[in-house]
């Protein structure tokens, strides 16, 4: 008789990994950069290089992610 995957591990179909940019609302992409940037300065002032660039690295994506998203929303109108 074959082993059966235990339920609780059967019936987890949700992904709790990274959100794709393109999931992502405009709105939401800026609110996470004001807050990663604010984190960013905020760590930067009080000494912590390390944290800071961590901070600075996760703003960069979201500042990324509203680039691209205006671009492809430019992008359908112009066709």
């Amino acid at each position: 008789m074959p082993r059966r995957m235990p339920e609780r591990l059967g019936q987890n179909t949700k992904s709790s990994g990274f959100h794709r940019p393109e999931a992502q609302t405009p709105q939401n992409a800026r609110r996470n950069y004001d807050r990663y940037l604010a984190l960013a300065q905020a760590e930067a002032r009080s000494g912590d290089r390390i944290a800071a660039e961590n901070y600075f690295q996760h703003a960069e994506h979201y500042l990324r992610t509203m680039h691209e998203s205006a671009a492809r929303a430019h992008s359908g109108r112009a066709s």
